[in-house]
Formats: C-alpha cells, sequence, structure tokens
C-alpha cells in the first residue's frame, strides 16, 4: 500500500466491498449520498461504488462536509503507517501534529520547529492529506472530545478545554459537525450502550486500536525485562509506567488484549489526554503495517519461517527520546540488569516524586535539565561512560541535540555519532527506539550476532549489513525477529 492510495479509486472500492480492516487508516470513503464518511472495514452494507470518493485523512472528510459514520467511528481506526516509515516534511509535521504541537504553539510554533515557512507547511499538507495543520488538529481535539465525553462524568465545560477548544461554543459545534450529535447525547448513547460498567473515578478507560497481527511476546516483554524500578512494572498484566507530559504527568497501564490495547490513562491535567494516547501508541509501534513488513522480511528464507512462526512483531519504543537516550548510554556494555540497577539509581537521587494508588510507581523519570546538574563522580560507572553521559545531558538541557519526533533522523544520527563514547550501536539503538526509524539495524549487537550464526548468516558486521539489504525499510523489524530467536527474557510476555 503505498502513500496517495485515496487516489486509486479501484483498489479503494475493492478495500470496502472486502470490508478489509488492514487498510482502516490508510484513506477514508465518504458516501456523496448520505454524507457520512467510514473506514474500509464499516460493517454496513457497501455503498455503490459511483456514490463514494476517498480521502486521505478524516481532516479531509471535515472538512469537505462529511460526518462521521457512528457504526464504524472511523475518526479511532489506528493512524497511517505512512507518518512512522518516512523522515520527510509532512510525516514529521504529522507527528508533531499528533504530539499536541499545534494546540500548545500553533501553526507557526509548528514551523518553527521544522525549520519551514508556515506557507510551505500548508501546502505540503494540503497536497498530500487535502486538509492543513489547523483542521487536522481539529479533527484529533473532535477525537479527544469525544473520548473524554464517552469515558469521563465531567461536566461538558471542563471536556471542552481540556480537548484544546478555545471556547465551548466552538465546542459545540464541532462536535455536532463532526459526529452529527449534540455533546450530550453522545454521552447518552454512550450510556445506554455501556448500561452496568462503573468507572473509576479519576482513570480513563481507553481501547487502542491496531492492524493485525500483533505479536506483544516482544513487545511487552521487551517493555517489562529493561523496565526501571519506580517508573515502570508489569502488574497484573499490564505493563505500567509513568509518563512526563506537556502540562503534568501521567501514570498508564497498556494490557495486551486480542484486538486492541487496553489503556488506563491517571492524568494530573486533562489537556495533556491526546499527547498521552499519541506516545503509547508510539511506545507500542501501534500505526504499523504488519502486513507490508512481514511480507518484506517473507522473501527471505531464512527470515521465512521466523515470521510464520510468530507474526505481527513491532518494535518497541518509548514515549520520552531523551530519557531513552540516557537509558541506552547506561546500557552500554553491561547486562540488561546493571542498565536497570544505574537507572534506578538515578530516579531515586533526582526523579521527580509522584502518587500511585494504583501500583508500586514512584517517580517520574529525571528531565535532562534536572541531571545536567549532577556530579559525575557520584556515578558508579567508569570515567569514560561519566564523561559520555554528562556530554549528553548536557546537550539535550541546552537544546544543542534534540530527538524529538520532528527530527530529521540522518542529521540526528550525524550529531549523535560526534558525541564522545557513542558508537553505531548506541545511535542505532536511539534511531530504532527513540527515534522510531523502521530501517535502524543493529550488526554489532551481541544478540544479532548470536541470531546470525545460529541461523548461517554472514556474523562479520560489514557482511551481515550487505546481506541485509534484502528487508530493508523494516530492518528493525528483522532485529525483533532475530533476536526472538534467543531464550532472553525480552522475547516473552512475564507470568
Amino acid at each position: 500500500m503505498q502513500n496517495g492510495m485515496h487516489t486509486d479509486t479501484e483498489g479503494c472500492v475493492r478495500a470496502v466491498q472486502s470490508k478489509d480492516a488492514r487498510f482502516d487508516g490508510w484513506f477514508f470513503t465518504a458516501v456523496v449520498t448520505t454524507r457520512i464518511y467510514c473506514r474500509p472495514s464499516c460493517p454496513v452494507v457497501p455503498p455503490k461504488p459511483e456514490n463514494m470518493t476517498f480521502y486521505p485523512s478524516a481532516a479531509a472528510c471535515q472538512q469537505a462536509g462529511f460526518r462521521a459514520c457512528k457504526r464504524c467511528r472511523p475518526d479511532t481506526s489506528p493512524g497511517s503507517p505512512e507518518w512512522n516509515q518516512r523522515a520527510d516534511l509532512v510525516a514529521r509535521a504529522m507527528r508533531l501534529i499528533g504530539d499536541g504541537t499545534v494546540d500548545r504553539e500553533g501553526v507557526p510554533g509548528l514551523a518553527t520547529r521544522l525549520g519551514y515557512s508556515t506557507r510551505q507547511i500548508e501546502r505540503q499538507l494540503l497536497a498530500e492529506l487535502g486538509a492543513g495543520p489547523l483542521a487536522l488538529a481539529r479533527a484529533q481535539r473532535a477525537q479527544t472530545a469525544r473520548l473524554l465525553i464517552e469515558t469521563t462524568p465531567l461536566p461538558m465545560a471542563e471536556i471542552a478545554f481540556a480537548a484544546g477548544f478555545s471556547s465551548i461554543r466552538t465546542f459545540n459545534d464541532t462536535v455536532r459537525e463532526v459526529f452529527a450529535l449534540a455533546p450530550s447525547e453522545l454521552r447518552t448513547r454512550t450510556l445506554r450502550n455501556r448500561a452496568g460498567s462503573t468507572p473509576t473515578p479519576g482513570v480513563l478507560a481507553l481501547r487502542l486500536p491496531f492492524r493485525a497481527p500483533l505479536n506483544p511476546d516482544n513487545l511487552f516483554g521487551h517493555l517489562a525485562a529493561t523496565a526501571v524500578p519506580g517508573v515502570e512494572e508489569w502488574r497484573d498484566g499490564a505493563y505500567r509506567r509513568t509518563m512526563r507530559l506537556p502540562y503534568g504527568h501521567a501514570v498508564v497501564a497498556l494490557t495486551p488484549e486480542p484486538d486492541h490495547i487496553g489503556c488506563r490513562l491517571t492524568l494530573s491535567d486533562l489537556r495533556d489526554l491526546a499527547v498521552a494516547i499519541s506516545r503509547c501508541r508510539r511506545m507500542l509501534d501501534l500505526d504499523a503495517d504488519p502486513v507490508a513488513v512481514d511480507g518484506q522480511l517473507r522473501t527471505d528464507p531464512v527470515l521465512a519461517p521466523l515470521v510464520d512462526k510468530a507474526p505481527g512483531r513491532r518494535v518497541p519504543r518509548t514515549v520520552d527520546e531523551a530519557e531513552f537516550a540516557v537509558r541506552a548510554v547506561l546500557g552500554q556494555q553491561v547486562s540488561t540488569a546493571a542498565a536497570r540497577t544505574h537507572a534506578a539509581r538515578l530516579v531515586a537521587a533526582h526523579g521527580e516524586a509522584v502518587e500511585d494508588p494504583g501500583g508500586g510507581l514512584t517517580h517520574l523519570f529525571p528531565s535532562p535539565e534536572s541531571l545536567a546538574a549532577l556530579d559525575p563522580e557520584a556515578l558508579a560507572m567508569p570515567a569514560t561512560r561519566r564523561g559520555t553521559l554528562t556530554t549528553l545531558v548536557r546537550q539535550l538541557a541546552d537544546g544543542t541535540l534534540n530527538l524529538g519526533v520532528e527530527g530529521d533522523w540522518a542529521q540526528t544520527r550525524a550529531r549523535l555519532l560526534a558525541l564522545p563514547g557513542f558508537g553505531p550501536w548506541t545511535v542505532e539503538i536511539i534511531a530504532m527506539r527513540a527515534l522510531g526509524d523502521p530501517d535502524a539495524f543493529l550488526p554489532t549487537d551481541l544478540g544479532v550476532r548470536r541470531a546470525a550464526q545460529e541461523l548461517d548468516l554472514p556474523s562479520t558486521p560489514a557482511a551481515l549489513t550487505a546481506r541485509a539489504t534484502d528487508w530493508r525499510p523494516w530492518r528493525a523489524y528483522a532485529v525483533q525477529y532475530l533476536w526472538a530467536t534467543d531464550n532472553h527474557p525480552i522475547n516473552f510476555l512475564p507470568a
């Protein structure tokens, strides 16, 4: 499936007629007779082909005057995989819009972060998505509002501002326009459908959709096995962690279910809801297209049996790029357990305390600003690694190094490689798990080299890299399949 899929009318009609859920989020079907837009897998009888028109985004449908279908709820489909597999201007802009930048800083703030003029960004987004940054942010606000209306008993005025609307009137008008129901009707309808279930006060219970298949073993296994005490834990079948967010902080619990990820969020400021969801989706790689990834990797006879045995592996990522970079340095040339111990010491000494009535979390991971002031002598590690860590946190704190979602992957790699103590392994693990590059590759990684030996693949980094050209642009996923050949705890869901 390629970018611009919505222009392939024949392919779109076939996907709609077969109700193919794999294409949810790739494009949206607008029905000209009813003025409603749907996801491709909508369960209703498909309209006549001549009555369908296709758009690349929910925002473009809304801008053209179509309302969201009440049956298939197209605004809740997984996001387009495009934005996570590309590093161009549009993809970087979409990642920033998903992270709430337009709501907090406006379109000028978006432009400043990307280093382009507002006109250039408007023009490129309109050309590719049929909607500008304001319309895309508005579609996201509408979805956030709907979530709050349906999952909380909050007064509508509070929901309006938490979702990012500037006034209650704009909130009412937008909800009515997008969902063809007033906010109060939306809530009544939800309460009818959920009779008998009692929400926990202060906790938002959500379902995060994904494209099937999804193999949770290495995803949650990795996060649980490397969890930093106080910041992360595995409890009652869920991966739980604290998160630092633009307006406050959150505690999130994520539970793998067969057809969605259960998400329980406790936020100190409701304005952070959309950002928290976006970061959780990114950490769990939920917008990936496993059919495309696995299809490409299956063309290699060595990887094919690994893919067939457990398809749908995702790349475990992060909710905080700076945190991950610090942890990558702490993990250089030491075991998983030792890396956790080093990180736990930093958290206890410099992390911000938080309350967690539902579990054992105690702190937010320390920010680069708080770590910039630490005394290197207090770190129980070799002097060279102390120097590496202090240089990294200083550059993160003063803005010299930016690992945010808007970054250019090649430029960021070059900046990281220029830091003392940063070799290919550290740079690529950060590219894979923090920057989100789906083609990041770790030929020097011990687990990858062990798997290569076992599978009769070339074992020297240069030869293995040459052999891996057939896996592009999905080498980060190939690494997950190679790692999974080992008996390491990162590959298994905790009991």
